[in-house]
């Protein structure tokens, strides 16, 4: 049975009930002794595809489980800044999938993934990380399933992602204020920002979810003339800002 899930930006729907009533149809028809009988392991594999998110150190970390089958596993996380695909395999041993995995090894970022899933309980990931970088500290997790949803009611500034934005709304506002105003806007979009301070600023928010380290294509286009407002009037507050008290 192969389930997978392409893409960085990643949507999780119901199981496929067909393949679902085919492999209960196969059961059924299938005598005791036969080696075509659906083992447990590829009945409950679907379940532990999906996005989990949590704490990963001092920064916040999506888990993208994308593909698992026939013990071979693979995905990506997003976090730090950075967005790195995965590739392991994974046992079933006392009620648990059992997973080792790496990163590709060519950032100096990257490392080896041991978690696990308890087959009763599939949206919640424990483990451990370890960088290639021997000098680099062990980080441990504890996931639990969440998927990335852009809503536009969420932040300090929502009205940036709802409308055009008038002169009123930004011109007594102060540098800060304006750039943390644009760039809640990408916050929204899960974009991981690789900027540590605006990072953790966002990441202390329960809605949001890291999701994309390119945002090209994904602002709408209230947005993007938002965004180009903001720039020009955090221009201005640096260039007058003392002068006019702000």
């Amino acid at each position: 049975m192969v389930v997978s899930i392409s893409g960085c930006t990643v949507k999780f729907g119901a199981p496929d009930n067909s393949s679902t009533a085919k492999a209960t149809a196969n059961d059924n028809t299938t005598t005791a002794g036969s080696s075509d009988a659906p083992t447990e392991a590829a009945a409950s594999t679907s379940a532990i595809l999906g996005s989990y998110v949590g704490a990963f150190g001092d920064n916040k970390i999506t888990m993208l489980v994308t593909k698992a089958d026939d013990g071979n596993i693979s995905g990506r996380t997003i976090v730090g800044g950075n967005d790195r695909p995965f590739d392991g395999t994974y046992t079933v041993e006392d009620g648990k999938f059992k997973v080792t995995a790496r990163e590709p090894g060519d950032h100096k970022d990257d490392g080896v993934f041991n978690f696990t899933f308890a087959t009763d309980r599939p949206d919640e990931v424990t483990g451990t990380w370890k960088a290639n970088d021997p000098k680099r500290p062990e980080k441990s997790y504890t996931l639990s399933r969440r998927k990335f949803e852009y809503r536009k009611d969420v932040g300090q500034y929502p009205q940036a992602s709802q409308r055009l934005l008038k002169e009123s709304d930004v011109e007594n506002l102060m540098k800060d204020e304006l750039a943390f105003m644009r760039n809640e806007i990408f916050a929204r979009h899960g974009y991981c920002f690789s900027r540590k301070e605006m990072r953790q600023k966002f990441e202390k928010a329960d809605w949001y979810i890291p999701n994309t380290v390119d945002i090209k294509g994904y602002l709408t286009e209230i947005e993007k003339k938002n965004i180009a407002l903001i720039k020009r009037y955090e221009k201005y507050a640096e260039e007058y800002g003392d002068e006019y008290g702000r």
